[in-house]
């Protein structure tokens, strides 16, 4: 479960809290419409999960890996990157009309849960939209789920 005003992720497992992460959601806040720039709420499924065998750090774009590793260096080239890194959790939403179809439709908002560098904030609404994770973070819970898995993003 992602909690937007508590900027933390928690993960579940037989109706127990077994790791609570940091997260950073949508600088823009909570919304379901295209072009928004915010997070969505509801219901939620990983859809697909992408770096399974890629090294900490790995640049992602257009859901693929760049054969890039970030660093300072990297991010000065491209200052106007909005960097996913390490794994990617795509969402898809499980509410018609509120997170599903039409212009609410979380997939076809390319909304995940990904790495980021780790000089980026955490706990402050800070993203485009999707939801960040520390590097190690990402890696640990990537691990921990599978496709499927019940995502619950809320206020």
């Amino acid at each position: 479960m992602a909690n937007l005003s508590e900027q933390t992720l928690t993960l579940m497992q037989d109706g127990e809290a077994v790791s609570i992460y940091p997260i950073s959601t949508a600088r823009n806040g909570a919304g379901e419409r295209r072009g928004s720039g915010c997070t969505p709420r509801g219901r939620h499924v990983i859809r697909v999960k992408i770096g399974a065998a890629c090294p900490i750090g790995t640049v992602f774009v257009g859901r693929r890996a760049t054969g890039e590793m970030y660093s300072s260096e990297l991010a000065e080239r491209f200052p106007e990157r909005d960097w996913i890194l390490t794994r990617i959790l795509w969402l898809r939403g499980c509410e018609p009309g509120k997170n599903r179809s039409g212009d609410v439709d979380t997939l076809r908002r390319y909304v995940y849960i990904h790495g980021c560098p780790d000089t980026e904030p955490m706990g402050i609404p800070a993203s485009h939209g999707c939801i960040r994770m520390r590097n190690a973070d990402i890696a640990d819970l990537f691990d921990r789920v599978e496709s499927g898995t019940d995502v619950v993003i809320e206020e």
